[in-house]
């Protein structure tokens, strides 16, 4: 029989020690746990019990390591083993690294004149588990993100196919919407090499909060203004119109068409529903603009059968005018069958021109619509004829009286 080698015997006489002081160790670290990190001393009770229950494995696993370094892949592994599933999910990776360090230094101290070879084992062995660490939370979060990101699509399909139910909040809230107010839908065509990160972090710099769709060659961003930390609330919120303006680069070529605002969520398929509607009409207007707004595309819409759009139109500009005065209809309708000629509407209506001129005014300040542009002529006059067909539908559907005897 062969005299051990007095470099096993050292080994031999380290691992006895360590495993007498590990108990001394797990609860030095503990307390230093509560001294300097204060998100410990901030958890449950529970949860600190878990946590010193991964440092205790952690002591125990580098043990086990020292006696054969060859273990190492299921010893790191068996560390995070021990903690409950919920700990994962409360602690951060950063709070892991940090419990790490603490647990090391707690260790260093007290090996401290026991040779380089331990010295050099504890940190090959925290550089082993730093990266276990990292390999657990990056499985998390890489099974996180295809949970996120097929959630995401579930909700911005129902936003779109407006099928909202009693859940859809749920869901929202579970993708850390933090949205509040009014809510826009903005459609263009999907780029070729679509960069979501860098569509979130525009976004995030813009202060409003975003669930994408890409459908295919479809791309479907719905915005919300979202409250950042340390901003002052008093600060101007900038108009949806400009958010559309500085996401439009991350859209593919074509036309980027932005629906109107609402005021939740929820309620965004009806933004979502023009959005679409001009984003299918987007190309008979040739000088659109990019983004152009659902609202200035209610002509194309409502040729193509848009009912939203009809309804918008006869709404928002037949009904307040013919409400506020006939005068104005007149002068409107004459106005643009005569080319919007001053001098042809006022011999058609027996005024002078300055009387054309001012209602045209007046229409403008009650619809919001000035009818001397050409393109929102064309707008006034689809309204015109639209509600000029309701009308007269309304007219021949009613009822006729009775005659009496």
């Amino acid at each position: 029989m062969t005299a051990s080698s007095p470099a096993s015997m050292d080994k031999a006489a380290t691992l006895a020690w360590l495993r007498r002081i590990s108990g001394d160790l797990a609860t030095a670290t503990i307390q230093r746990l509560e001294e300097t990190l204060p998100w410990y001393a901030d958890m449950p009770p529970a949860r600190r019990s878990a946590v010193g229950l991964v440092a205790q494995a952690g002591i125990t696993s580098f043990i086990q390591w020292f006696d054969d370094p060859t273990s190492t892949p299921w010893i790191a592994a068996d560390i995070f083993a021990a903690a409950p599933r919920e700990l994962l999910r409360s602690v951060s990776l950063t709070q892991t690294l940090q419990l790490i360090r603490v647990t090391v230094e707690i260790t260093e101290e007290r090996i401290a004149g026991k040779g380089e070879m331990l010295r050099e084992a504890i940190l090959l062995y925290s550089r082993d588990v730093a990266f276990a660490a990292a390999d657990v939370y990056a499985r998390a979060a890489e099974a996180r993100g295809l949970w996120d990101a097929r959630l995401e699509a579930l909700v911005v399909d129902s936003i779109l196919t407006g099928e909202a139910d009693e859940e859809l909040p749920s869901r929202i809230a579970a993708l850390g919407w933090h949205g509040h107010g009014e809510v826009c839908v903005l459609v263009g065509t999907t780029p070729p090499q679509f960069d979501v990160d860098h569509v979130r972090r525009t976004a995030r710099k813009l202060a409003v909060d975003v669930l994408i769709g890409v459908q295919g060659s479809r791309l479907v961003l719905v915005l919300g203004r979202a409250r950042v930390a340390g901003k002052d609330e008093e600060q101007e919120e900038l108009a949806f119109e400009e958010i559309a303006a500085r996401l439009e680069p991350s859209f593919g070529p074509g036309y980027v068409v932005l629906g109107p605002p609402v005021t939740a969520l929820v309620d965004a398929g009806q933004s979502a529903r023009a959005a679409l509607a001009g984003f299918a009409v987007a190309r008979a207007w040739r000088t659109a603009p990019r983004p152009v707004e659902a609202d200035d595309l209610l002509p194309e819409r409502a040729l193509a059968g848009d009912p939203l759009a009809k309804q918008t139109l006869i709404d928002r500009i037949y009904r307040p005018l013919q409400a506020h005065s006939t005068d104005l209809v007149t002068t409107l309708w004459s106005y643009l069958d005569n080319g919007r000629s001053l001098e042809a509407t006022a011999r058609e209506l027996f005024v002078h021109p300055n009387t054309v001129r001012y209602r045209l005014k007046r229409v403008s300040e009650v619809i919001g619509w000035d009818a001397t542009g050409p393109r929102e002529a064309l707008i006034l006059q689809t309204a015109l004829i639209l509600g000029s067909i309701g009308t007269a539908e309304s007219v021949r559907r009613r009822p006729s009286a009775r005659r009496t005897r």
